[in-house]
């Protein structure tokens, strides 16, 4: 009777419709003693019985040896009748005899207040238990790793920054125990400093801005000393974007620290010792050049001043001590280029047209065993800078490929336009449109240990007689103050590239105006009246004999506050004012700016053998005479006029 109502349960048609539905779940019935009464698709492919096969059976059959002799299947029942449910997981039996992991639901049905059987859910969640298993596994695995690292400390925040949790190597780097640092704010590791500048708030809110910290200050142990870290804070979010905290990982860098900074100091000793060594190879150059220049004139001055020498000795003794000045300027001039205190004249030329120019000076300077070949595009490559400097430049280039092939060989000149200059030596790399041009050759090439020092004043591979040691000082002195770049690649015996890199310049080539000297001329000198402003008392009664000599009167002061006296004294007398720039208190130059305000007709002329301040600023528009001038250097300033000699002169730098 009881199986029979059970079975009329079953039977109704609502009931039917939802068990014939659902496979994925045994849903069956059981009668009051736990017997089959019902068997749908989802428990037929669970458990593998037809329903002929099971209807009738205990459901105890599903149960493995050991649960059945553990009575679970009993105490399911009477939990369920008792409690009103009966829930577990365990494993069950298949009627292969294999064993799966089911979640099961026992309810039971009561009628009339009585227990009449049992609906019994089934789930087969073996696949559910294998990858919770697995997780719970690999997060074990995870705690034992980040239990296990001891070099870095790795740990969890709370929203706000108090620890959650804490490693060993937490432990090892810190120096607290788990029980005594769970629950503080991460701050306490912070440095007194830094917690008053609000550092670990920051760190947290950039985390949660940027999506990471990372950063490396000093830290603080328990025992109160202080460590570099390397600090990392990532922040972490639940699938909805919840904040949960952040992870941080902490790694004492101190050793790694101290290591960087002796490095560092032996690195700054290093480049002291380099410049030091530097330095004594150009002291050590400019008094051995010097002094074998000093030799010829003072032997020379000693002659002189014997009585009745004569007049041939007289003069080839007084012009052995004019070239030998010429050699000391060009030698000054060449230490001036490489310290980029060399005045320039600069102006747009076409280096195209410049390099085909000199091909002849070339020729004749490199031999007949040596081969030049032009690669020059017909386009105009324009540039500004110093044409002459340039000049010198490509020469002293061109010597150094011509002594680098002694049994001959192919010297190659090109020029292209590129967008940037590469990082050279260290320097960083510089964007724009620059005129690059390359001097090759086919000969010795150069070590890796002498490219490091070839563009050094006095440093030179050639024997004593072959080279001076200043050339390709005086290229790189040229290009660092024209705003460019010199880079050298070299390959022993296959051949070197020097590259001299120039800023592209716009608009059109600059007229350049007949030497100024060429056009002096004794006879056309007007007498003006000089004002000579020179420091130096040598200096000055030499410039002011010689401005005497030309038929000029000469007022000579020694500083720049002298010369506006003597101008507000005197407002109408003078001329020209011929100043010296490097000078105590107002230099030459503005000196120059202020008489230009105040008397904007007065001609002004420059002087100078060394000056930053031209270097760097220019000079300006004034006419400027490079030290040591020669009488054609005065003579080129005093012949050119008094109304026109501004704008013939206008940044010119007139030579000896």
């Amino acid at each position: 009777m009881l199986s029979r109502r059970l079975t009329d349960l079953a039977q109704a048609d609502r009931f039917q419709l939802l068990v014939s539905a659902v496979k994925d779940y045994a849903i069956y019935l059981l009668d009051s003693e736990g017997r089959v009464a019902t068997w749908n698709i989802g428990a037929q492919l669970f458990k593998g019985y037809t329903a002929d096969e099971i209807v009738g059976r205990h459901f105890s059959t599903f149960y493995t040896d050991e649960d059945r002799a553990a009575g679970l299947p009993e105490r399911a029942l009477h939990t369920a009748a008792t409690n009103g449910r009966f829930e577990s997981e365990g494993w069950r039996v298949r009627k292969d005899g294999t064993r799966f992991w089911t979640h099961v639901v026992i309810d039971p049905v009561i009628e009339d207040g009585e227990v009449i059987g049992y609906a019994k859910i089934t789930r087969d969640v073996s696949e559910q238990r294998a990858a919770d298993r697995a997780l719970y596994e690999s997060e074990q695995r995870f705690r034992l790793l980040v239990q296990g690292v001891k070099d870095y400390a790795i740990y969890m925040l709370d929203p706000e920054g108090n620890i959650t949790n804490w490693n060993a190597g937490a432990e090892a780097i810190k120096g607290y125990a788990a029980d005594e640092i769970i629950g503080r704010h991460f701050s306490l590791f912070y440095t007194p400093e830094d917690r008053e500048a609000g550092a670990p708030a920051r760190a947290l809110a950039t985390a949660l801005r940027e999506g990471k910290f990372s950063g490396e200050a000093q830290r603080v142990r328990k025992n109160g000393e202080r460590f570099w870290a390397s600090v990392l804070i990532d922040p972490i979010h639940d699938e909805t974007g919840k904040l949960l905290g952040f992870a941080k990982v902490t790694r004492d860098i101190s050793e790694k620290r101290r290591a960087e900074e002796e490095l560092e100091r032996s690195r700054e000793a290093l480049v002291q010792a380099q410049k030091m060594e530097a330095i004594g190879r150009l002291t050590g150059g400019v008094a051995h050049d010097f002094n074998n220049l000093l030799t010829v004139i003072r032997a020379s001055a000693d002659f002189l001043r014997r009585p009745n020498v004569p007049e041939e000795k007289r003069t080839r003794y007084v012009e052995a001590i004019a070239e030998t000045a010429e050699r000391a300027a060009t030698l000054t001039g060449q230490l001036l280029a490489f310290a980029r205190r060399q005045p320039l004249q600069p102006e747009v030329f076409d280096v195209c047209t410049r390099l085909r120019g000199l091909h002849r000076i070339i020729g004749s300077m490199i031999g007949s065993s040596v081969t030049i070949q032009n690669d020059l595009p017909e386009t105009e490559h324009l540039v500004e800078a110093d044409p002459t400097q340039f000049d010198t430049a490509i020469l002293n280039m061109v010597i150094n490929a011509r002594d680098a092939m002694p049994r001959g060989g192919t010297i190659r000149i090109g020029a292209r336009i590129v967008g940037g200059v590469p990082a050279v030596r260290g320097h960083a790399a510089a964007n724009g449109a620059f005129v690059a041009v390359d001097i090759s050759d086919d000969g010795t090439g150069m070590s890796p240990e002498t490219l490091q020092k070839i563009f050094e004043p006095f440093f030179t591979t050639k024997p004593v007689d072959k080279g001076t040691g200043l050339g390709l000082s005086q290229v790189y002195g040229f290009a660092k103050q024209s705003r460019g770049e010199i880079d050298v690649a070299s390959q022993l015996d296959v051949g070197t590239t020097f590259t001299l890199y120039l800023p592209s310049a716009a608009g059109q080539v600059t007229t350049v105006p007949a030497s100024a000297a060429q056009l002096a001329d004794v006879s056309n000198i007007p007498r003006r009246r000089v004002l000579l402003v020179e420091d130096n008392e040598g200096v000055g009664k030499f410039a002011a004999g010689l401005l005497k000599e030309l038929g000029q009167a000469v007022t000579w002061v020694g500083d720049g506050q002298a010369a506006l006296k003597a101008l507000n004294n005197d407002a109408e007398g003078f001329d020209l004012v011929f100043t010296d720039v490097v000078m105590p208190g107002i230099n030459g130059l503005e000196l120059a700016q202020l008489i230009q305000q105040q008397r904007p007709g007065l001609q002004i002329v420059l002087t100078s053998g060394y000056s930053h301040v031209i270097a760097e600023q220019g000079a300006q528009g004034f006419p400027l005479v490079r030290k040591p001038y020669s009488i054609d250097g005065l003579l080129a300033i005093l012949a050119s006029g008094r109304d026109e000699s501004q704008g013939l002169a206008k940044r010119q730098v007139v030579e000896r």
